[in-house]
């Protein structure tokens, strides 16, 4: 079975999952929910699931499943993932998100959170030994489908009025932005909102079938679609998000992606952030860039989440946190625009896309401008596809093994100068550029990151990166 945790939430085939499976681990999420007190029999847990073809029926497996295992599920439907996970807040109750993000269709997920909020790699380890143990004590699961209570309309009611309030009345106007809708689930509400704040909104793109839009690493298809768009309509910004919504995706007026993690540093601007938890995959400028402390973690929202609560154990005030992909989370209330905005300790999409095009409005600049302004190293990064996770293994067991091998496969690259193993493998080379080899946590992909002193060097190095992989795995 394909099932596994990656950075955030189970992922696996759909195949996998329409099925027992997903029963077996809504199963198994409600017996750890029980028996470590975070819930009691009876209480109410929220599920909710993106586009995909396969998660309707994944949902309703689930809430049959949760309600045999003694909770109330109610049906949430197709929402944003940050929608469902602030209704699960307020109501302290657990939630349950069937969802593959930005990975492709053939794929799908299951995303946890407790009562108070997403779950933690302890929590992923007490659900996986869950599963094992009914797996030992043969019970079967029919995988039937049952509905539930409908709680959708409080929940984006309750996310909408959320981001109504963080801008003044009328802050957007004068600006002309696209909404590339695809089949991300905050397609709607993203139209909404942002015409709500006086903008000038065109949507753009809408799908009815199933597209992976991966904003960490925008694929050449979707940077050709954006630029075309931009042209078109004359856009000042086109902004989008992943499958579930908790991935921010803005371009500039050409139709030019704005790094993630430029996104999260202007989102932890915004909200007036004295600490903020980061990965090492961010861009390497952000010490300096963001005025006040940073804390480098590994990839994946948990582990961003455990350095936010570390802080604010320690008396951290205006915590916050955001990855490399731009999903902005908060660990603390903030005061924006005299209002007080409450902790929502999961990625969001919405309030770091408003902070961009809050910024656009005020400083009366083209996004590509106020871009360079921020002067952080020039950075890229993307992927290869259908990369088998024992081959990226393999080589990471390679290039970990000592100088040697490193060497020797960067010779044609560089030489390297430091070496980082918080999350993958980060170098950095003689000439001060970056180059950082990791596995997805998330499907069959190896990426790479990459900084170096402007934009033509950091697209040739990410290509001599991704062609030394390659020539790698085919000489195996």
């Amino acid at each position: 079975m394909s099932l596994k945790f990656g950075t955030s939430g189970l992922r696996g085939l759909s195949v996998d999952l329409e099925g027992p499976a997903s029963a077996l681990y809504a199963t198994a999420f409600a017996r750890h929910l029980l028996a470590a007190g975070l819930a009691r029999p009876g209480d109410e847990i929220l599920v909710g699931r993106d586009f995909r073809a396969s998660s309707l029926a994944i949902s309703a497996i689930a809430i049959a499943a949760l309600r045999k295992a003694g909770l109330a599920p109610r049906d949430c439907g197709v929402l944003p993932t940050p929608a469902l996970a602030l209704l699960g807040l307020q109501g302290r109750a657990a939630c349950l998100m069937v969802t593959g993000s930005h990975i492709p269709a053939d794929r799908n997920g299951i995303k946890f959170y407790r009562p108070d909020g997403e779950i933690d790699k302890a929590d992923e380890a007490a659900i996986t030994a869950a599963a094992e143990a009914i797996r030992a004590e043969g019970t079967v699961f029919d995988a039937a489908e049952e509905s539930a209570e409908d709680r959708h309309e409080a929940a984006m009611a309750l996310y909408g009025e959320r981001n109504r309030r963080l801008l003044p009345e009328g802050s957007l106007s004068g600006l002309r932005v696209g909404v590339y809708q695809h089949s991300t689930v905050a397609r709607d509400l993203f139209v909404s909102v942002l015409a709500y704040y006086g903008a000038d909104v065109v949507a753009l793109g809408r799908s009815e079938s199933f597209i992976p839009v991966d904003t960490e690493a925008v694929s050449a298809e979707t940077v050709a679609l954006l630029q075309q768009w931009a042209l078109e309509y004359g856009l000042h910004a086109i902004v989008s998000a992943d499958g579930d919504g908790d991935r921010p995706l803005v371009a500039d007026e050409t139709g030019a992606p704005i790094r993630g993690d430029l996104v999260g540093l202007i989102a932890s601007r915004f909200l007036g952030a004295s600490v903020v938890a980061t990965p090492v995959t961010s861009n390497s400028g952000i010490e300096a860039a963001v005025g006040g402390r940073v804390l480098r973690t590994k990839v994946g929202s948990p582990y961003v989440i455990a350095a936010m609560n570390e802080a604010v154990a320690a008396g951290g005030k205006a915590v916050a946190g955001f990855e490399a992909n731009g999903g902005t989370l908060t660990a603390t209330p903030f005061t924006v625009n005299g209002e007080t905005l409450a902790p929502l300790p999961t990625r969001d999409s919405l309030m770091p896309i408003l902070a961009v095009l809050a910024l656009r409005a005020a400083e009366e600049r083209p996004l590509s401008q106020i871009a360079v302004g921020f002067a952080l190293p020039a950075a890229a990064s993307d992927r290869l596809e259908n990369f088998p996770v024992e081959t990226s293994a393999a080589l990471m067991a390679e290039l970990r093994s000592g100088a040697g091998p490193l060497a020797a496969f960067l010779a044609p690259i560089g030489v390297p100068r430091k070496v980082s193993d918080i999350d993958g493998l980060r170098v950095t080379l003689e000439d001060a550029s970056v180059i950082h080899f990791r596995p997805s946590g998330n499907a069959p992909e190896m990426r790479c990151y990459v900084e170096a002193a402007d934009e033509t060097a950091a697209a040739r190095l990410l290509e001599a990166g991704l062609a030394r992989i390659r020539e790698w795995a085919m000489s195996r």
